[in-house]
């Protein structure tokens, strides 16, 4: 090969042994150089690639573009409280003005009224909605969420994930991403 690939060009879509992707938001991918790596360590099996392809003196493969691992990893039944989590839930919308810019989170009960930062008292709040709101109760500052906050599950966060598809994506890995989708009649 003549022209060099750059580390961040030509990723490798991650997916379980079953074939799932490991997570859909944000997507499961490597580097051309991990997958090529995982496949000389024997834990992934080359599902679909690139037309590229990379070579040494003794070697030439095409990069993988979908990789399946060997092993099947379980996925958490209980997804992390993050702040990017809870923004997921929430579909990086204010829940009070639905603004999608400038997002921080707001307790809804607030911390100086005993309020916990828990999955059943944050929610996704742009700054102008978090400082208009202040310290006070939702029904005394008349903000109430659009949606009660909840704990939500892994799946839960993966439904909303496919709503904001990455930057990035190869015509290769539609199949795998949208497998269990409903289909039109």
């Amino acid at each position: 090969m003549t022209a060099t690939l750059s580390p961040g060009a030509w990723p490798a879509l991650v997916l379980n042994a079953d074939y799932r992707p490991l997570s859909y938001y944000p997507l499961s991918v490597w580097s051309w150089q991990d997958a090529i790596k995982a496949v000389f360590l024997d834990r992934v099996n080359i599902v679909e690639y690139y037309e590229r392809q990379v070579s040494s003196a003794t070697f030439q493969m095409r990069l993988p573009s979908v990789v399946s691992l060997k092993t099947f990893i379980r996925p958490s039944r209980q997804p992390a409280f993050t702040r990017f989590n809870v923004f997921l839930r929430d579909r990086f919308t204010c829940q009070y003005c639905e603004s999608r810019e400038d997002l921080t989170f707001d307790h809804v009960i607030p911390r100086s009224r005993g309020g916990q930062t828990t999955w059943e008292n944050v929610v996704a709040a742009c700054s102008p909605c978090n400082l208009r709101k202040g310290s006070m109760m939702p029904e005394a500052a008349r903000m109430v969420p659009r949606q009660r906050p909840f704990q939500p599950t892994v799946f839960d966060l993966h439904q909303n994930g496919r709503h904001f598809p990455p930057n990035y994506l190869h015509d290769s890995w539609v199949d795998y991403l949208y497998w269990d989708t409903e289909l039109d009649p």
